[in-house]
């Protein structure tokens, strides 16, 4: 089933976006840092509370052995600006390799979180020494730049619609449950105020898209997403 959306004019370039990082398996990262014998340790945290805010003294990094991370910024004004999202085999705090003093931004848990905490003098040293180690972390670097790369061209050519079944084809990929004819639920739940956010556009937007996208049978949405990922497909690959 090929499911044309009409023409429309295209918005504006949104001001905030999200990038859900691609990541490898998850345990790309265990051995390795098994190595690092001082200046580690495990964090644990409930939904809601934070792996670090913005303004705190950057001196360690972080990798996410389970749940999911959202990463933000707050504007002197109040406003904020969703950058990411990360997910369990990713890691975030990396800027205070680059001489980064302070965070510019807060990592908050999106559900359960478990990570391990690796001091920057550590994980520099640890760099040096273990190849393997500063090759994954490298790889790892560059497959989220490309994710920006492609996001910063999704913001700046597509509309609106086909970024929100973007969105929501990339949200999918977390978490996935048993699929098939039913589709693929979207954990944890988002509210259409974080939908929007995400592709930088307003709520009543997202709404009418994705009552949209109920009717024409690619989600199933009530309180929660449920989508098809074959059928949504043909909003994001259609000119």
């Amino acid at each position: 089933m090929a499911v044309k959306p009409r023409t429309q004019r295209r918005d504006a370039p949104a001001a905030t976006k999200v990038v859900v990082v691609p990541v490898p398996p998850v345990s790309w990262f265990a051995p390795l840092l098994q190595k690092i014998e001082r200046g580690k340790s495990e964090v644990v945290l409930r939904k809601g509370a934070c792996l670090y805010s913005q303004g705190e003294k950057a001196d360690a990094v972080f990798f996410l052995d389970r749940g999911k991370v959202r990463l933000s910024v707050l504007s002197s004004s109040g406003k904020e600006a969703i950058l990411g999202i990360l997910e369990a085999g990713g890691f975030c705090g990396e800027g205070c390799l680059a001489a980064q003093p302070l965070r510019i931004g807060s990592a908050v848990a999106l559900s359960t979180v478990t990570a391990t905490r690796v001091q920057k003098a550590a994980l520099v040293q640890a760099l040096h020494d273990q190849h393997p180690l500063s090759e994954a972390f490298l790889a790892q670097l560059l497959i989220r730049n490309l994710a920006f790369e492609e996001d910063i061209c999704d913001q700046l050519f597509n509309h609106s619609e086909k970024r929100l079944a973007r969105a929501l084809l990339k949200l999918s990929r977390f978490g996935l449950d048993a699929g098939g004819a039913e589709g693929h639920l979207i954990t944890p739940k988002v509210s259409q105020e974080f939908l929007a956010e995400m592709i930088g556009t307003t709520r009543s937007r997202v709404n009418f898209f994705m009552n949209k996208f109920r009717r024409l049978g690619l989600i199933e949405y009530n309180g929660e997403v449920r989508i098809h990922p074959a059928l949504l497909t043909d909003i994001v690959l259609s000119e």
